[in-house]
């Protein structure tokens, strides 16, 4: 961990709107970066991933030559030990990835990592401060089934995650997305007016 630039892990639950708060951290001079996107490059055609991946799950999980993410989610969402196998191709490159961008940050930047399993797959001690989207779960389902999911799908995806407060009490700041976009942006500001102050303390 850099002691130069602050690191930030930005968390939440399925259609809690961490993806917002991010864009709105990103608008605000934060350097965000998206897991999920480090984990996909991490796996992409060319890549060593890629072929240790195709390696371990066979070329049904291909499509158009890429790996297929759903037909991947598929495999491995009730199956413990190919989930596990899984992480343990992706996470390092992704922990290396992510580390090299600490080191190459401006001493006092706010560095925002948006991870939505933080807490599940105990991350939270890597980062400086983390912060969590929290949101009503019955309106966490209406946006989803607005996203086209079907209310299985939305059940399935929930149970897999820790609920709010679990995210909360391993959090310093949290942030209620309860309410239109103007009121999730306040709370942005808000926080990242503090991170930018802890920031300046580290450079």
């Amino acid at each position: 961990m850099s002691d130069k630039a602050l690191t930030v892990a930005l968390t939440g639950g399925i259609g809690s709107g961490k993806s917002a708060a991010g864009e709105y951290f990103a608008e605000l001079g934060a350097l965000v970066v998206d897991s999920d996107q480090l984990s996909r490059d991490a796996i992409a055609r060319g890549t060593e991933g890629f072929d240790t991946v195709v390696a371990r799950f066979g070329d049904g999980i291909l499509q158009n030559g890429d790996i297929s993410r759903s037909a991947l989610g598929e495999l491995v969402f009730s199956d413990p030990i190919a989930r596990k196998d899984l992480e343990s191709i992706i996470h390092p490159v992704v922990r290396e990835a992510w580390d090299h961008m600490v080191h190459a940050a401006a001493p006092g930047a706010v560095l925002i990592n948006q991870i939505p399993l933080l807490v599940e797959t105990k991350g939270s001690g890597r980062f400086h401060r983390v912060i969590t989207v929290s949101a009503p779960i019955e309106l966490r389902r209406e946006r989803l089934r607005a996203r086209g999911m079907k209310d299985f799908q939305v059940a399935r995806v929930l149970d897999s995650q820790v609920d709010d407060a679990v995210r909360e009490a391993a959090a310093q700041f949290v942030i209620t997305n309860d309410g239109d976009l103007d009121h999730l942006l306040h709370q942005v500001e808000s926080v990242f007016e503090k991170l930018q102050s802890l920031a300046k303390e580290l450079a």
